[in-house]
């Protein structure tokens, strides 16, 4: 029963979301769209920003079911933007408040935990450096969700998963011939 409470209120504040920026919806707005008592919010979140973490925490966890092999990282990048596009006026409302900086934290670790996979993955038998390792994730991390920052930041137009599936074409094989040079590097020190 817990968790249907839960998802009743985090439903209900998507749905505001979708109608008004994050900064006007109130605890008393979502205890009126779910029908549940204000003690019944706060049971469950400390404030709406709580209820706003938790709704991007489930959605984190949601986008990283994909099972990844060689070429489909981009799979779990496309899962976190499809939330978005579900919800565009929700994303947008929450880029443009004090949450923006949970939306970052979000897109930071669905795209750090699919890229860090990934990486891991084209290093396992070559076993360049650690640090290297964790180098190019960040790298990797950073330019990714930048990319996805900014597509929020203009309004979410284009179609990220075809854009994101491009980017996947260009850099397919760039990470492994990074690692190998890792390798190389590592050798020619030793």
């Amino acid at each position: 029963m817990p968790r249907d409470t839960q998802q009743i209120i985090q439903t209900a504040f998507i749905r505001l979301l979708n109608q008004k920026p994050l900064d006007r919806i109130t605890v008393k707005d979502i205890v009126s769209e779910c029908n549940v008592s204000r003690n019944t919010f706060y049971y469950y979140y400390q404030d709406i920003y709580a209820l706003l973490e938790q709704v991007l925490l489930d959605e984190t966890e949601q986008a990283l079911q994909v099972d990844f092999t060689d070429s489909n990282w981009p799979e779990g990048v496309i899962r976190s933007a499809h939330f978005a596009l579900r919800n565009r006026r929700a994303i947008y409302h929450i880029f443009r408040s004090d949450g923006r900086r949970f939306l970052e934290r979000y897109l930071n670790r669905v795209v750090g935990e699919v890229v860090g996979r990934y990486v891991r993955q084209q290093a396992a038998d070559i076993h360049p450096d650690e640090k290297d390792v964790r180098l190019v994730t960040m790298f990797y991390r950073k330019a990714l969700t930048g990319i996805m920052m900014d597509w929020m930041a203009h309004g979410m137009k284009d179609d990220p998963e075809q854009v994101i599936r491009r980017l996947g074409q260009l850099l397919d094989g760039n990470i492994r011939r990074i690692l190998l040079a890792s390798v190389e590097k590592k050798r020619n020190e030793s």
